[in-house]
């Protein structure tokens, strides 16, 4: 079977320092006159909100009418969801701002929808339930992380269900991606550390998916996931450098800004990767896990990450390999195995040095807790389907009872 597969992103990215000061054109360009940030209180309290409100509204008779809305959460609800769209629909903006972490930009991407068409936060989860075009969004980003600012996707927490699940579609992706190191300087050590982990997550979750070719979707069904392509490829590459190369800097000295830049376009472009190829088994488990005991998605998604890497590995050996060099091991001699192996003991190694917790038990999860986390995670299959080793139930619950 031969590749058959597409890109998408952001309509335009915006990169580079004080890029920021930008935004009242950027919204000009999209013919808006009226902006809602949605945001969160502690952004309001450093000043970066303001900051961001003052560059858009600008100077002179052509400035942007502002608002905020200030109920962003480090988990977003659907009930936030609401709670954003109802102050949107009462100040009817023409643009939203996301400003923050990925939590931020995925409430704005929620509510754009919600504004556009209608109804609840879950009739949209799953892919492909957003049936077109929504309000345009802009999104900040203050970490380097998620890649919300260029993704398909919105990730909320169902407190029904005590589970994160997903919006995907590609309806969702931002209009504009304003990617600024500078916004990144004041986020605390342990945010970077989650945030960063988060990233490099993302760039090896696209880096040994599935082949493209080999993509298991059943007839019938369409995702915004396609499985490994040279694209993602060559984007979650570099990336991985990156990350590995200034994310314990960025950790260790905030006001580093070549660390803080080198990880804001690692982060991008892990986003850039995983957005189109997908993302696996590290995610489906930290979904449950991370709904049962409010750990950040970064630090869920850190922790297990070395543990599906050792589950994958017969799947990647060549892949961890490159791995391995990628991350600035030396794998002179070694055999492919050996130098697969030093692949995942980087990434331990980079996990110890950022303070991400070992085990499941670090963040309160208990043993009797394991095989439920697996039988949800095992129901997420738009996700699991990129693994590039099927998985069962009695894999999962393994993957876990290692980690825990």
């Amino acid at each position: 079977m031969r590749e058959t597969w597409t890109f998408n992103s952001a309509g335009q990215i915006l990169f580079g320092r004080n890029a920021a000061a930008q935004l009242g054109d950027l919204c000009r360009s999209l013919n808006a006159r009226r902006a809602l940030v949605v945001t969160d209180r502690v952004l309001v309290s450093t000043g970066l909100t303001d900051r961001i409100c003052g560059a858009l509204r600008g100077e002179g008779p052509n400035g942007i009418e502002v608002a905020v809305f200030d109920g962003g959460e480090p988990e977003p609800s659907m009930e936030a969801a609401v709670r954003c769209e109802a102050t949107a629909r009462e100040f009817r903006p023409d643009v939203l701002v996301g400003l923050g972490g990925g939590s931020n930009m995925d409430l704005a991407k929620i509510a754009a929808v919600l504004l556009t068409y209608g109804g609840h936060p879950r009739d949209y989860v799953g892919d492909g339930k957003i049936p077109g075009p929504v309000l345009p969004v802009i999104a900040v980003s203050t970490t380097a992380g998620t890649g919300s600012e260029v993704s398909g996707a919105s990730v909320l927490m169902d407190t029904e269900r005590h589970v994160k699940v997903g919006v995907l579609s590609n309806h969702l992706r931002p209009r504009v991606a304003v990617v600024d190191p500078l916004l990144t300087v004041s986020c605390p050590p342990q945010v970077t550390a989650d945030s960063g982990i988060d990233a490099l997550t993302h760039a090896l979750e696209a880096y040994t998916a599935v082949d493209n070719a080999d993509f298991p979707l059943p007839p019938g069904e369409t995702t915004i996931y396609q499985g490994r392509h040279p694209l993602g490829d060559m984007l979650a590459e570099r990336a991985i450098q990156l990350i590995a190369r200034h994310l314990p800097t960025a950790v260790r000295d905030g006001e580093n800004l070549e660390a803080r830049e080198g990880m804001h376009l690692g982060a991008l472009l892990a986003g850039l990767a995983f957005s189109n190829v997908g993302v696996a088994v590290v995610h489906a488990l930290e979904y449950p896990i991370g709904g049962a005991v409010h750990c950040s998605h970064g630090c869920g998604n850190g922790l297990l990450l070395p543990y599906v890497l050792e589950f994958n590995k017969p799947a990647r050996i060549e892949t961890l390999a490159r791995v391995a060099e990628l991350m600035g091991v030396d794998t002179a001699g070694k055999t492919l195995e050996a130098a697969a192996d030093a692949a995942i003991d980087a990434v331990r190694a980079l996990k110890q040095a950022i303070g991400i917790p070992e085990r499941l038990r670090d963040l309160g999860a208990r043993e009797d807790q394991l095989r439920g986390f697996a039988e949800t995670a095992f129901g997420i299959q738009r996700i699991l389907r990129v693994n590039p080793r099927p998985v069962t139930v009695t894999d999962l619950e393994g993957i876990l009872r290692a980690a825990y």
